[in-house]
C-alpha cells in the first residue's frame, strides 16, 4: 500500500452469513486471519447491541488471537465501554446505532451528545484504546471530535457512495467535495482521518486520491465480492485500487 493509506477489513457480514443458518460456519475469526495474511492492516468488528452479526465470543477470540490492530466498533453505551475496557482492543470506534436499522445510517451526533460522550471517551482512553468517532464530514462534528479529545475521526462515506451508485452525478460530486473538504479540515486540526461505509473498488480508488485520508475500513463490499472471487482476491484488488488512487494524488 502506498505510504500513509491503510486498509481495515470489516468482518461483520461473514458473521451475518453464519448467523443466518446458525452454528459456527463461516467463522468470522478465520476470515480475519485470512485478511491479515493477504495484507489487511487491521480488522474491524461491530458488536451490535442486538448481536445480529458479531457475537461476544467473536470479540473475545479476535482480541486474543489477532496479530494486527483490532478496531472495535460500538455504540456509546456503558455495556460496550465496559467490554472494551476488559478486552483492550487497539482502537474503539463509536458509532450511532438504532435497533431497527439494517446498517449504520449516518454519523454520530457528537455535537448533540457532547455531555454523554465525554466521559465515555475518557474511559476508553484510560483503557489504552485509540478512540475514533464515526461522523459526518462537516466542520461542526469534526471540531467537536477534536474538542472531545478523540485522536481519530472516521468520515461517513455512505451519502457519496449511494449517490454514485444511483447515478446522481451532481449530488455525487457535491458529496465528494464535502468529504475532501472535511478530511482536509480534520487533518488541519491534527486528527487522523479514516473513511468508511459503502466503498467499492471505484469509490475507494477515487477517495484514495485525497491525501488527508489515512485509512479505509471496508467490509460489506469485500464480503459480497468474496462470494464470486474469494476473499483473498477481493482484498488484493481493493488494495490495488487504493494504491492506484493514492499514486494519482
Amino acid at each position: 500500500m502506498a505510504e500513509g493509506l491503510r486498509l481495515g477489513v470489516n468482518i461483520d457480514h461473514v458473521a451475518t452469513v453464519r448467523n443466518a443458518r446458525g452454528g459456527i460456519l463461516p467463522d468470522p475469526v478465520r476470515a480475519a486471519h485470512l485478511a491479515i495474511a493477504v495484507g489487511a492492516d487491521g480488522i474491524t468488528a461491530h458488536l451490535r447491541e442486538d448481536r445480529r452479526h458479531i457475537r461476544d465470543d467473536d470479540m473475545e477470540r479476535l482480541a486474543a488471537e489477532l496479530t494486527k490492530p483490532l478496531n472495535f466498533e460500538m455504540a456509546a453505551t456503558d455495556e460496550m465501554i465496559a467490554l472494551a475496557e476488559r478486552l483492550k482492543p487497539h482502537a474503539a470506534c463509536l458509532v450511532p446505532e438504532k435497533r431497527e436499522e439494517r446498517t449504520t445510517e449516518g454519523g454520530l451526533d457528537v455535537v448533540g451528545q457532547e455531555a454523554q460522550l465525554a466521559p465515555r471517551i475518557a474511559r476508553l482512553k484510560a483503557a489504552g484504546c485509540r478512540v475514533s468517532l464515526f461522523i459526518e464530514p462537516d466542520e461542526a462534528p469534526i471540531a467537536m471530535a477534536a474538542k472531545l479529545g478523540a485522536p481519530v475521526v472516521e468520515l461517513h462515506t455512505g451519502s457519496w457512495c449511494h449517490a454514485v451508485a444511483d447515478g446522481k452525478t451532481a449530488k455525487a460530486e457535491a458529496e465528494f467535495q464535502r468529504l475532501a473538504s472535511g478530511a482536509a479540515y480534520a487533518a488541519k486540526l491534527g486528527l487522523e482521518v479514516h473513511a468508511g461505509h459503502g466503498l467499492d473498488y471505484d469509490t475507494a480508488r477515487k477517495l484514495a486520491g485525497v491525501p488527508a485520508f489515512v485509512e479505509f475500513n471496508i467490509g460489506h463490499f469485500l464480503v459480497g465480492e468474496a462470494i464470486f472471487v474469494g476473499l483473498e482476491v477481493a482484498i488484493r484488488r481493493m488494495r490495488k485500487a487504493m494504491e492506484e488512487g493514492r499514486a494519482s494524488s
